[in-house]
């Protein structure tokens, strides 16, 4: 196992409910009413992971010698065959990363030695939320101005 010194650096902090109101809100006016739009189906708004396949990745991350995780933005392919339900759809994909420092700016992708070769410590393929969440999966609704379209409930 590959040990680093813990220095490492907050990138992140709890948010309250007015906070996660507020990215949300922002990204259905300013992203998701876009690319919904250009689909023509509704895009995802969230993916979910359970605890257990967090609690695992992270500790993949930390044998190997990682101590960040970035998180990528991604879209399942346009012809998904595992769920052609969730082709075309935003999706996350995160990548163990190894700084020397703790912090973000010199933060590497993190490889694994695989046999004589290395892959990347990486996870994805979370459940997109739509449309596979249930009831729950959008979230809260609002009214968004939709230029010649009117008004928009999303």
């Amino acid at each position: 196992m590959n040990t680093i010194e813990k220095k490492s650096v907050k990138a992140g902090k709890y948010v309250n409910q007015q906070e996660v109101n507020t990215y949300i809100d922002a990204y259905k006016k300013d992203r998701w009413m876009q690319n919904s739009d250009r689909m023509g189906k509704a895009d995802s708004l969230s993916v979910w992971f359970t605890v257990e396949e967090l609690e695992g990745f992270l500790a993949t991350v930390k044998e190997n010698g990682g101590n960040g995780v970035r998180f990528h933005f991604g879209t399942f392919s346009e012809n998904h065959v595992e769920n052609p339900l969730v082709s075309g759809l935003q999706n996350i994909v995160m990548i163990g990363t190894r700084s020397k420092d703790g912090s973000y700016e010199t933060a590497k992708q993190l490889y694994a030695q695989n046999g004589e070769t290395s892959e990347i410590v990486a996870y994805g393929n979370g459940i997109p939320c739509p449309p596979l969440c249930g009831p729950g999966g959008k979230g809260r609704s609002i009214l968004i101005q939709n230029g010649e379209k009117g008004l928009s409930i999303i």
